[in-house]
């Protein structure tokens, strides 16, 4: 059925996806999911087509407008569907993170009020049926993938994805065209889709965006870097985060350009080379990850080979910052960045994958300048954005030949931007959500007179570039009033390939101390190729080696920074932070109090003198074997003299 939509007026998802499926372009590849070592293609006819048989049977399980849909998968071509077939039927679709433990997956139903669940394999089904006295309104789970669900069979609160597609195939038999009809009828300012704010401070809260918040940021996007249909867009970030909805759904239906999903999480970067793609999109995180993959490769290649790196990367970042400040390059300087480019900078992009890319982007939290600097040395166009759940994604971005990589870039035309007497970010604009869901005073406390407060501290440079300096209650203030941003100190610290995360403490406090946590892979090789044995994390961490590395990359940091903002002690953490012990958010954000909680007496002995502290901790031996131990925990100080290195760990009686 041609319902007669155009691309450039579609006013929601769905009528975008149908004015896809019946233009000139209906034939391109919309998805590509790579299955058993293949890349398989769906038309955006054939996606059409499938989410008409989607929306039919959730019109077939009873699902009315407004009601939520939830999805717990991997980034398959399913979660497409569902999703865009709930939103023609005028549900609405909340992403839940497929790393949720099973307290956090019955949170998220509760919170969004869920009545079906897509849950992509027997591992998120365990999840549901463990918690499923928890969530009484689900009234389906839908599984995608039918290995090891065979025991499953008999329970009549579980159907396959197979199961609803010829259910909504009958349907469409019996009620053909009703899906069309309820598309025609969307409307633009109706709430589509529920995505979880960050939860750095607070509990996560189901944020309620419209079809025209996501479609204005969209199209605002996609104009602006020129994005096509013949683009390829790598897609392995978790689709219930905001951003890759920002980017595989609403800017890929307005742009039109292939969503290439992974085989699995663990085969991104071999998908990647496979790929090459034109686009790609990834928080700090990732970028820091690559930066310490490149530089270790480098440390473990031969003498010719580091130095040649060096003294490329040298005259990259040159360039890199005569281009930032906008001046020119000079000639001899322009040849030799020439040569590099050919002898260093392009078989580096080979090998990650990024021959073809165009453009490259980072938002959801602050990219340190060094690693941003990093990357535009070896030729890489990455452009940093800033944006929030309750804003459908980024609103500011860098542009072309406008690059400042201490600032987040400039708003979207049509969005306002100001600063309030107490340095908060206010932003206006279509961009802004409809509040949060069931959340009646939060709401209120977040928008006022159609202003959003973002928590953010910043201000605009005279460029009108947006300029975050960190969360406004993170910034600090030591003892003797310096204020200082922890965050800028952590991205300083995280440039190091050695250190993985850090957390920085100071307020209201005689000077800046950190907990660390070191890279265990560039770490645990370091160690090898100086013949240091080690068995665990919990054992490499507290090497006295292992400290005076990180003791002297905290060092070099401090050089960078002013006296008043340098760290005077540090400890390194005896485990990993990790999201499912509730110490990072599940898009990786630190949770800063709780960690200062959690690790209490760490916390009180970077400041009370202590030159080490037992700790008791679990223990987890590969056996499966659980036990408690005593780690004595060293406490380093700058620039004084090293004391109380160490580790001692005695299992308790």
């Amino acid at each position: 059925m041609t319902l007669g939509f155009a691309v450039e007026t579609a006013d929601t998802l769905p009528k975008l996806l149908w004015a896809r499926a019946s233009g000139p372009d209906r034939h391109r590849p919309a998805l590509r999911h790579k299955e058993y070592g293949i890349w398989n293609e769906v038309s955006w006819e054939m996606y059409q087509q499938h989410v008409r048989w989607t929306a039919q049977g959730l019109l077939a399980l009873g699902v009315k407008p407004g009601e939520t849909v939830a999805v717990i998968a991997d980034n398959i071509p399913e979660w497409y569907y569902m999703e865009l077939a709930a939103q023609a039927i005028g549900a609405v679709v909340a992403g839940i993170y497929q790393s949720s433990v099973a307290r956090e997956v019955a949170y998220g139903l509760q919170a969004t009020d869920a009545v079906i669940v897509l849950a992509e394999d027997q591992e998120q089904v365990d999840k549901l049926l463990e918690v499923r006295d928890q969530i009484p309104a689900v009234r389906q789970v839908i599984f995608q993938d039918p290995k090891g669900m065979r025991r499953y069979r008999h329970d009549p609160w579980l159907m396959s994805f197979a199961e609803l597609l010829e259910l909504g195939k009958e349907r469409e038999q019996a009620h053909p065209g009703e899906v069309d009809r309820l598309v025609a009828a969307g409307d633009p300012d109706a709430v589509c889709l529920m995505c979880f704010s960050s939860g750095t401070t607070d509990l996560p809260k189901p944020v309620m965006l419209s079809h025209r918040n996501v479609l204005v940021m969209g199209r605002n996007f996609a104009s602006i870097e020129g994005f096509r249909p013949g683009d390829n867009y790598l897609s392995f970030l978790p689709l219930a985060w905001m951003g890759e909805q920002m980017m595989a759904v609403a800017t890929g239906l307005v742009a039109g350009f292939t969503v290439n999903c992974p085989e699995e999480v663990e085969t991104v970067d071999h998908d990647l080379r496979e790929i090459g793609p034109h686009l790609i999109f990834s928080p700090p995180r990732v970028w820091e990850a690559q930066m310490r993959q490149i530089r270790v490769k480098m440390e473990d290649s031969t003498w010719l080979k580091r130095k040649v790196f060096d003294w490329g990367l040298k005259v990259g970042l040159q360039v890199a910052d005569l281009r930032f400040a906008g001046q020119p390059v000079p000639p001899g300087l322009k040849l030799l960045h020439r040569f590099f480019h050919f002898a260093l900078y392009r078989l580096i992009q080979d090998r990650l994958g990024f021959l073809r890319l165009r453009k490259a982007y980072t938002a959801g939290a602050a990219l340190g300048p060094d690693v941003f600097r990093f990357f535009h040395a070896l030729g890489i166009n990455l452009k940093q954005g800033y944006g929030q759940t309750e804003t459908a994604g980024i609103f500011c971005f860098h542009r072309d030949g406008d690059i400042k990589f201490e600032t987040v870039g400039t708003p979207f035309p049509g969005v306002d931007v100001r600063v309030s007497d107490k340095g908060e970010i206010l932003v206006r604009g279509d961009i802004v959500c409809r509040g949060y869901y069931r959340r009646d005073e939060a709401t209120q406390k977040a928008i006022d007179d159609g202003w959003l407060h973002t928590g953010d501290a910043g201000y605009l440079d005279p460029d009108g570039h947006l300029v975050i300096i960190d969360r406004l209650g993170d910034v600090m203030r030591t003892q003797d009033g310096h204020v200082f941003s922890p965050q800028f100190i952590e991205n300083k610290l995280k440039f190091s390939h050695y250190i993985k995360e850090a957390v920085v403490f100071g307020d209201g406090l005689p000077y800046v101390a950190a907990l660390i946590n070191i890279d265990a892979q560039t770490v645990g090789k370091w160690a090898e190729d100086r013949k240091l044995t080690y068995t665990t994390y919990l054992d490499l961490s507290q090497k006295p080696e292992v400290a005076r590395l990180i003791r002297d990359e905290v060092a070099q940091v401090n050089a960078r920074l002013k006296p008043e903002h340098r760290i005077r002690r540090f400890a390194l953490l005896y485990k990993l932070l990790d999201a499912d012990d509730e110490e990072l958010t599940r898009t990786g954000k630190v949770r800063r109090s709780l960690v200062a909680q959690r690790y209490r007496p760490l916390f009180e002995a970077l400041y009370n003198g202590s030159a080490e502290i037992p700790v008791r901790t679990t223990f987890h031996y590969q056996d499966g074997r659980v036990a408690e131990v005593e780690v004595r925990v060293a406490i380093h100080s700058l620039p004084a003299e090293e004391a109380g290195y160490g580790l001692s760990v005695a299992t308790a009686g």
